[in-house]
Order: structure tokens, then C-alpha cells, then sequence
């Protein structure tokens, strides 16, 4: 890998876990004030991920191991907001008392 590859990857490598991160703040912003937009701009933080997970995985010299490892995560990505946000409100409303 030459070092203008490497230094390419791995900024697009950190953009990945950006897009990701914001995703789930988006998410879960969006799910607490019951916003539509802010929502929205979550799934397009996703989607930008998955774009760039597609061109680290067109465009960046890595074994196919790692390709198939960026791929797999991007997917899991998806998941982890929404599964997350449904165990905080069972977690949090099992502690109302009940009339």
C-alpha cells in the first residue's frame, strides 16, 4: 500500500465511523422529540456510510478480509440505533410505577 493510499483509507475509514456516529446521535435525537427531519438526517448519515464503505471497498487496496469486515459492519450499523432505542424505552418504562 503506498502511503498515499494508506493516508486516503484511513481518512475514509474515519469518515465511515463519523457518518456512523452521527447516525446514532440523529437517531436518537430524532426518536426522543419524535422529529421527522432529525430522523431523516439520520438515515442520510447512514446512507452516506454505506457509499463510503462501497467506495473503500471499489477503491482502497485492502485484503478481502478486511473489505468483507467493512461491509458487515456497515450493515450492523443499521441495526444498532433502532435495537438500542427500543431497549432504552422497555428499560425505562419497566421502572413506572403502575396505577
Amino acid at each position: 500500500m503506498t502511503p498515499v493510499a494508506l493516508f486516503t483509507t484511513a481518512i475514509a475509514l474515519g469518515l465511515i465511523v463519523l457518518s456512523g456516529g452521527a447516525y446514532g446521535v440523529l437517531y436518537g435525537a430524532g426518536s426522543l422529540r419524535s422529529s421527522r427531519r432529525l430522523l431523516r438526517a439520520g438515515y442520510v448519515c447512514y446512507a452516506g456510510q454505506l457509499l463510503l464503505v462501497l467506495a473503500v471497498c471499489v477503491a482502497a487496496p485492502l485484503a478481502i478480509v478486511w473489505k468483507s469486515f467493512l461491509v458487515l459492519s456497515g450493515i450492523a450499523y443499521g441495526f444498532i440505533p433502532p435495537i438500542t432505542w427500543r431497549l432504552l424505552q422497555a428499560l425505562h418504562h419497566s421502572n413506572e410505577p403502575q396505577p
